[in-house]
């Protein structure tokens, strides 16, 4: 049986005369889907597989396929003759641009087997000179596969060796997705051997030294692993002992190693190349001379063995010395390695005669977290997903390691300085935060963050869709009206309504909400006072250092306050008293020591005039003030007809009953309104605290955030309390309980409530659940819906309105914003934030009833 190795991620390309079983040894040993025929791509273009003339255009049809599949990291299968030079250049090329591994599998058959096959096949007519030219241009085409660039060759052959051929996909080196940590990701070392000793005791790693007292293993703490970033060698005063115990380490199985331009330079010396001598090779040279012969060679086959990155934790880290672009990650080429060991440069020098290199980072986009080093930096910082943990140990900085997935940094500072570096390495905060300035904000967006069709992956409701248009609309109003990007952490999400209710004179009714939840497996929930003002997100930093630092502090502020829709909700004087009052606020109550240096606050802003002035002029006012003039002249006419015998009877009763309904919208409105100048008369009902600096809270139970909003209540009146009612669903007594509050809230001219799952973010075996269901007030339905909505005409119609699409939007939105608070806490970069941000807004865009 021969073994053919074939890479899980390749380009395979099937070599053989017509008839020697290319396709049936396809079929056999892949999926149909990874096979492209040149004979099945002829039938496309010109309904005729054998037609030679469409051979051109199949070609064409067959390499933009390849390249969409290799593009997508799929194995993919080339069964055509491939007997030609110039037939599998175009292959190599192809998977070289796509940076996957070209393979070559040839089937070596007989001359007269295949001919006799071809005789049995009635759609194939050539002769038997095209079958003697295609094996003579196999057999001299055999020993240049390798020079022509396919880095792994089979050749089978006879029939018998192509039948019992069985093939083995194998993983490339770089793949080590099953590896899952957790890790400590060690920065370039450069011979610094102390530094590295001290750096591995500070991780809790346990040395191992050999007989002469040399460090030549690290065990490490709690199942952990190190991955050195690479640059072990060079400039420092122990290469020597830098490779004795990284390479014990990884004889151990406890270190993974990637290589540096250092250590491929330093390779190409032991192997005897010409190389320059510079940049601390020289050192390392006389160090190894040192040494025995025996380990010098050891060095050689370590360094040998290296491979470029790796990937690791299920594709969500990866490790390369000079860091790694999304389309590279996994992959095998030329190109690949050279841009893990010397990143990318723009082709300038600077003036102390060093490379430029191209800030790829800044760019990023990927997945994947990417740690590398190469380039020193002062502090470590992420930008992107991205972080580098070169902080110049050898040049008198400190040598650094991220433990991930804690993302925590750990470092210890150099002995002291063991080389001088071309270019001045910043080791002073002063000198470090004029580097950081110099560099451009990490958080700059782009507009192609969030334009075009989006999928989102979120950690409570998996995938969701942005369309394009929807992303568009949400753009336009965000560049346009939105407070200061920096500032847009979060946008509340849309709240389902309640199941519509049969009970005679509802539309909504708590009874629906507690058997909704009871359905789910919820025992207990939370219902909350729905205050009758505008949706509001009020963030506020400790002081002016929080907000420059964490925010920018766009305009030298302090915080701001947004509506649903991003926009501010006063000037910017008016803005910055509020978020005073807040800060002074959370400042007293103690809340900025126990939850972080900003706080996120989600609440309602009364009353609701105070932003829904226009509104309530240019349409309930209105309304109102036509129905209350017309409709009672209207009855006074119908009176008038009755009186002289005219049958009106029904009419008129339906017109006094016009005129109450609209006596009580009139009264509906009028409640949430009063009179209030700049921010005199404004409240903020906080109800929730979605996120701190510290962290999201989206699993603290809703008694909890309602605690907070007490105590802030009690610290200032600017802050109105939010009333609320435990229920047990599965408790008659108590459901009994919690819809006679609701009446007593709806009787005395409140909005209604909204019901919550008490312990907060609930998932079941379907999925997340509900986060909220509003039950609103019969009397401020009429807002809804209008005057007349409870007419038993009207209401029967009404109740046969469509939920469906408003709860998916409200468990989508919810999911988002989770989401996008969740790695605006982590630190990652605002255009990760911002495309859960933008993708609520794009949400609401959905042709969903905005009456719900």
């Amino acid at each position: 049986m021969t073994e053919v190795t074939v890479p899980e991620l390749s380009l395979v390309v099937l070599v053989g005369t017509s008839g020697s079983g290319k396709s049936t040894f396809a079929r056999t040993h892949f999926l149909s889907t990874e096979v492209l025929s040149s004979d099945v791509c002829r039938g496309l273009v010109a309904d005729d597989e054998n037609d030679q003339s469409a051979t051109a255009d199949a070609f064409d049809v067959l390499g933009f396929i390849a390249g969409k599949r290799l593009a997508a990291g799929r194995l993919t299968v080339v069964d055509a003759t491939n007997v030609q030079p110039s037939a599998r250049r175009s292959l190599v090329d192809l998977a070289r641009s796509h940076d996957v591994l070209p393979v070559a599998v040839v089937l070596d058959v007989p001359l007269d087997v295949c001919a006799a096959r071809n005789a049995e096949r009635t759609d194939r007519s050539f002769g038997a000179h095209v079958l003697r030219r295609q094996r003579a241009d196999l057999q001299r085409g055999l020993k240049n596969l390798q020079r022509e660039g396919f880095r792994v060759v089979h050749v089978l052959r006879g029939v018998q060796e192509v039948q019992a051929a069985t093939v083995i996909r194998t993983r490339l080196f770089t793949d080590l997705r099953s590896e899952q940590g957790p890790f400590d990701v060690v920065g370039d070392v450069h011979g610094c051997r102390e530094e590295l000793t001290d750096l591995l005791t500070e991780l809790g790693y346990r040395l191992v030294t050999d007989s002469q007292g040399r460090a030549v293993d690290a065990v490490p703490p709690a199942d952990r692993r190190a991955v050195f970033v690479g640059d072990l060698v060079d400039r420092g005063p122990d290469t020597p002992g830098v490779l004795r115990l990284v390479m014990g380490m990884q004889a151990a199985g406890h270190a993974l190693v990637v290589p540096g331009n250092h250590e491929d330079k330093l390779l190409r010396a032991l192997r005897g190349r010409q190389v320059q001598v510079s940049h601390g090779l020289a050192e390392s040279l006389e160090q190894l001379a040192a040494e025995p012969e025996e380990f010098r060679r050891e060095v050689e086959r370590f360094l040998d063995g290296l491979v470029s990155h790796y990937v690791l934790d299920g594709g969500r880290l990866v490790v390369a010395h000079a860091g790694l672009l999304e389309r590279y990650q996994g992959r095998a080429s030329r190109r690949v390695r050279a841009f893990c060991l010397y990143g990318q440069t723009t082709g300038e020098t600077d003036e102390f005669g060093l490379p430029v290199r191209y800030p790829w980072a800044e760019d990023y986009r990927g997945a994947a977290t990417v740690v590398y080093g190469h380039t020193p930096v002062p502090t470590p910082e992420w930008v992107n997903r991205t972080i580098c943990v070169d902080t110049g140990c050898v040049f008198g900085g400190h040598l650094t390691a991220l433990r991930y997935p804690e993302r925590e940094l750990v470092a210890v500072p150099a002995r002291r300085v063991h080389h001088a570096p071309a270019r001045p390495f910043p080791t002073s905060a002063e000198t470090a935060d004029a580097a950081r300035a110099a560099v451009r904000d990490p958080d700059v967006l782009d507009v192609t963050d969030v334009l075009g069709k989006r999928v989102v992956e979120t950690a409570d409701h998996g995938r969701v869709t942005v369309r394009e248009e929807n992303a568009a609309a949400a753009l336009e109003v965000v560049s346009r009206f939105a407070v200061d990007p920096r500032w847009l952490l979060h946008l509340p999400p849309t709240t389902a309504p309640v199941p519509t209710s049969r009970r005679p004179g509802h539309l909504e009714h708590p009874d629906e909400a507690f058997t909704a939840y009871a359905a789910e497996g919820v025992a207990e929930v939370l219902c909350e006072e729905k205050h009758m003002g505008s949706r509001a997100l009020a963030l506020v930093c400790r002081d002016e250092r929080v907000a420059r630092e964490r925010f920018g502090a766009p305009g030298g502020a302090l915080g701001a306050v947004w509506t649903r829709t991003g926009r501010s909700f006063f000037d910017p004087a008016a803005t910055e008293v509020l978020v005073g009052e807040l800060r002074t606020a959370l400042e007293t109550t103690g809340l900025f020591d126990e939850l972080g240096d900003w706080v996120l606050l989600d609440g309602e802003l009364l009353p609701w005039d105070a932003k829904a002035r226009e509104l309530l002029r240019g349409r309930f006012a209105a309304m109102g003030a036509a129905g209350r003039a017309a409709l009672p002249v209207a009855v006074g006419a119908l009176e008038r007809a009755a009186a002289r015998g005219l049958d009106v009877a029904d009419l008129l009763s339906r017109t006094r009953s016009r005129v109450e309904n609209v006596e009580r919208f009139t009264d509906a409105y009028r409640r949430y309104c009063w009179p209030t100048e700049g921010l005199d008369g404004v409240r903020f009902a906080p109800f929730a605290v979605p996120a701190a600096s510290s962290a999201t809270f989206a699993d603290r139970p809703h008694d909890w955030h309602l605690g907070v909003a007490d105590r802030l209540v009690a610290a200032s009146d600017r802050f109105t309390p939010t009333r609320r009612l435990r229920v047990d669903v599965t408790d008659a007594a108590s459901c009994a309980e919690g819809t006679a509050w609701w009446e007593g809230l709806t009787a005395a001219g409140g909005e209604g409530m909204v019901v919550k799952p008490l312990a907060n973010r609930v998932r079941t075996g379907t999925g997340m659940v509900q986060p909220a269901l509003k039950v609103r007030g019969r009397e401020y339905l009429r807002l809804v819906y209008g005057p007349d909505y409870a007419e038993p005409e009207h209401l029967e119609r009404l109740r046969q309105r469509s939920l469906g699409r408003k709860r998916s939007l409200a468990l989508r939105e919810h999911a988002l914003g989770l989401e996008g608070l969740e790695r605006a806490v982590r630190g990652e970069p605002l255009w990760r934030v911002h495309e859960c941000v933008v993708g609520v807004l794009a949400l609401e865009s959905e042709p969903v009833d905005p009456r719900l």
